[in-house]
């Protein structure tokens, strides 16, 4: 038997796979696990540690860079633009119990009574709300379940997409992105907003089981918990039927008006959530427009936003084990911040 030596370089024994140390600028490789490349913010496939190691000298330092500053400008326009949110008087909500952090994890119901005493359901006839409503039940909430997408549920998605383009909210989205040079077109910006949202990937056993869009608006049941399902609409819709059971909350945020933000437990047919952070009162094409705004200028990190004068971070997470496009990583979760 021939043995070969492989003579290694410390760089080459010392760097991770999944880091940027010693690897700003390099040349995109598409055998990479992730990117240290000035291109990599645009493709939203730059290592975790992209930000530490590469700042100064990539993408981020570059005029394309998002900044903080105008985070918290262009979510503040975006808050302004929201003219399809609830108003005070179309919901009334029920708190009830607030849990300490370690009672979070105790799954006792300790609010005998629903969350939600009241909505005013004409705002499902807006277009924006029941486009997106018709999309909650194309899912299958087990992971490890692979989706049938229908031709009828692929038209659910493109007209959502249609509708939420029509809002200024999104417009002044789309323009902000443009400007930011990560988009060239609407129809570029949409076709992403597809694929980033609604591409299938595995969160299973190899099956296309999991989106974005179903993680984080509609929910899934992983291991026995459920995962994901950020989202008021649902949760009201689920409550009524008798299907979801609130515990408690643990955290309010500020807002007087809607949109207002709640850290909420429950059970879903009996399958429990810790803590499921949600927007109330906010429009299908607020929520979306702020998860795709924080997953394209900070994905991975929390992305510091200001509402109506108030604080809110939001997290992201990108999916790590598949791509599309050039590269391109799919929305594994989003959030708001609620602690």
């Amino acid at each position: 038997l021939r043995t070969t030596l492989l003579f290694l370089s410390p760089k080459d024994l010392y760097t991770a796979p999944d880091s940027c140390e010693g690897r700003c600028r390099e040349p995109y490789s598409p055998e990479d696990e992730c990117h240290c490349n000035p291109e990599c913010e645009r493709h939203r496939n730059c290592c975790e540690d992209y930000y530490r190691h590469c700042r100064d000298e990539g993408f981020s330092s570059s005029r394309d860079a998002i900044t903080d500053e105008e985070l918290l400008q262009v979510s503040e326009q975006l808050y302004k633009a929201d003219h399809n949110k609830a108003r005070p008087t179309d919901i009334a909500i029920n708190p009830q119990y607030q849990a300490s952090p370690d009672e979070t994890d105790d799954q006792e119901d300790r609010s005998p009574q629903p969350l939600y005493k009241y909505v005013n359901e004409e705002l499902f006839s807006k277009p924006t709300y029941a486009s997106f409503i018709k999309l909650l039940d194309n899912y299958q909430r087990a992971t490890g379940r692979e989706e049938d997408v229908t031709a009828e549920e692929l038209r659910e998605q493109d007209n959502f997409l249609r509708e939420v383009m029509k809002t200024e909210l999104m417009k002044k989205l789309f323009a902000f992105l443009h400007k930011k040079n990560r988009y060239g077109s609407e129809q570029e910006f949409v076709a992403d907003l597809k694929e980033m949202w609604f591409g299938l990937y595995s969160r299973g056993d190899g099956e296309q089981d999991s989106s974005g869009f179903e993680h984080v608006f509609s929910g899934e049941v992983k291991k026995g918990k459920v995962s994901g399902f950020h989202n008021w609409i649902r949760f009201y819709l689920l409550e009524k039927q008798g299907a979801v059971n609130y515990f408690s909350h643990n955290f309010e945020g500020p807002w007087d008006t809607y949109p207002d933000v709640l850290g909420l437990q429950f059970s879903w047919d009996g399958f429990y959530k810790e803590v499921g952070s949600a927007f109330i009162g906010s429009s299908p094409e607020f929520e979306f427009g702020l998860y795709t705004l924080c997953f394209i200028a900070r994905p991975g990190r929390a992305c510091h936003l200001s509402l109506g004068g108030y604080s809110l971070s939001i997290q992201t997470y990108t999916w790590t084990k598949s791509t599309y496009g050039d590269g391109k990583k799919y929305i594994a979760t989003a959030y708001v911040i609620s602690s």
